[in-house]
């Protein structure tokens, strides 16, 4: 299909002086961003290694970028790692992906070089690729794989995926149809791009030829004053900065985009927003690492079926099936099956050199998701099937009891578990980081769910547990909170 940097030549060629990306210290045009991914793609090849993998550990900037695209247009695979992950963490992906040299800071590079081999200076490598021709001498041609992601799922033992040039240039057309983006867009990424939320949003903006605004770290002030200051038309988020966004009380009145994963959104989150942003459309979508976008809910229909995700994006296949894989009706909740061309190639075994497809015969994969269609063909997402608790033979999903407690005003943070049980088999437990009583928050939970489903134990916590992704780290919750029932 072709290479994530194919239009960048044209861009050049068309609007040269057009600013690609802009930082706090730097910008760079069409033409200059051209010339520096073939310069990049050329140094690579000068290696003329067999292991064609770059690591990159850098902070937000161009170089992190300017390192991944000029490795997709050389043919080699690019493998960010986290600046957020201890040396033990690091060394496992690091195994894993087996990069042939990893970049990284000089500030790093002092403090990693004992423990991980083959790391270079990133000031070094700039100065070399600097020196070489800024044309096109090598174009990598073909389906090849160019990316390699981690996740780590509730449990926190990494995983490594590859994906493929044609997964995400197919992807690039769902933001021409699902999002209505565009060359005239000028988009704010203000998170880490170690996440592909943020990374495929500003590499795919340069693909369509609109300009990227890059922010070093996510800092809600400086994110607003950047919207107030700058042509920005769209901003990539996820819900936990639109909750800092929020406590920040700022309005921004200019017309906006918001592009943002829609599954864990609390309907308080999504109706306080639109106050923050009178004049915003948002765009919702739910996807997965390994299966990319999935469905998206765009702003005409995010009011009228707020609770769901929407409908399948541009190009997607969606189904939902039964334990004995019919077909499920509507209403019904099941597993949920996607079909596209997104999707990742497969996860690396252990040694990192097998790669494993998570498609079946027929093309169709599941990251385990649970969910169900309504008669209009919208998609709700009940939860994950590890997550699912088994009380007296009827299934709870966690993820609905999470959402209510989530509307109260004294509850930060929340996370509803499965403990074991003599006669239930599980029972519903909520652990809570903020200020609430178990009393108050029982009263709250019959509000809106049935008595089953509210949670029988609760515990307070000062902080939560999380894997290095970010997300709770669910088994360890399940673990301390045991030990913590036997104990008492």
């Amino acid at each position: 299909m072709g290479n994530i940097t194919e239009s960048y030549k044209t861009l050049a060629k068309i609007s040269p002086d057009k600013i690609a990306i802009h930082t706090n210290h730097q910008q760079i045009s069409y033409q200059e961003w051209d010339e520096l991914i073939n310069q990049t793609a050329n140094w690579l090849h000068s290696f003329q290694s067999e292991n064609q993998t770059i690591g990159i550990l850098l902070p937000n900037g161009i170089p992190f970028l300017q390192l991944f695209a000029g490795a997709s247009k050389a043919g080699w695979i690019a493998v960010p790692y986290d600046l957020k992950w201890k040396m033990n963490e690091l060394k496992k992906r690091v195994e894993i992906s087996h990069p042939s040299f990893i970049v990284t800071t000089r500030e790093i590079y002092s403090q990693i070089k004992q423990s991980i081999p083959n790391v270079m200076i990133l000031d070094d490598c700039l100065k070399e690729i600097s020196q070489l021709d800024p044309t096109a001498v090598f174009e990598a041609e073909g389906n090849l794989p160019f990316y390699i992601g981690f996740t780590s799922g509730t449990t926190g033992k990494p995983k490594a995926f590859v994906r493929s040039q044609d997964s995400w240039v197919a992807s690039f057309a769902c933001n021409r149809f699902d999002f209505g983006l565009d060359e005239s867009d000028q988009v704010l990424i203000s998170g880490a791009l170690i996440h592909s939320h943020f990374l495929y949003g500003a590499i795919s903006i340069l693909y369509l030829g609109g300009t990227v605004f890059l922010l070093e770290k996510f800092a809600p002030i400086e994110g607003l004053s950047w919207i107030h200051s700058f042509p920005i038309t769209t901003v990539y988020v996820v819900p936990t900065m639109v909750e800092a966004f929020l406590k920040e009380g700022i309005q921004v009145d200019k017309s906006i985009k918001v592009i943002s994963t829609g599954a864990k959104w609390s309907e308080r989150s999504k109706l306080e927003i639109r106050h923050m942003f009178p004049n915003m459309t948002m765009y919702e979508f739910y996807g997965a690492s390994e299966l990319s976008f999935i469905t998206v809910l765009p702003d005409c229909e995010g009011i009228q079926k707020a609770a769901t995700v929407g409908k399948p994006c541009y190009g997607v296949e969606v189904q939902i099936r039964r334990p004995d894989q019919k077909l499920a009706k509507p209403t019904e909740t099941g597993k949920i099956y996607v079909r596209s061309k997104l999707m990742i190639n497969g996860y690396f075994d252990q040694d990192g050199r097998t790669i494993h497809s998570i498609q079946d015969e027929e093309g169709w994969a599941t990251v385990h998701d649970m969910g169900y269609f309504d008669e209009d063909g919208f998609l709700y997402i009940a939860g994950r099937e590890q997550n699912m608790i088994l009380y007296g033979g009827i299934n709870i999903f966690p993820e609905e009891i999470e959402k209510v407690l989530s509307l109260h005003p004294d509850v930060e943070e929340v996370a509803v578990i499965g403990l074991s049980d003599s006669y239930w088999g599980q029972v519903v437990a909520a652990v809570v980081k903020g200020k609430g009583s178990p009393l108050e928050l029982k009263r709250f939970c019959k509000m809106y769910l049935s008595s089953y489903k509210i949670p029988r134990k609760w515990f307070f916590l000062s902080e939560m547990p999380y894997t290095t992704s970010g997300k709770i780290a669910r088994a360890e919750l399940i673990k301390r909170m045991e030990s913590k029932v036997v104990r008492d």
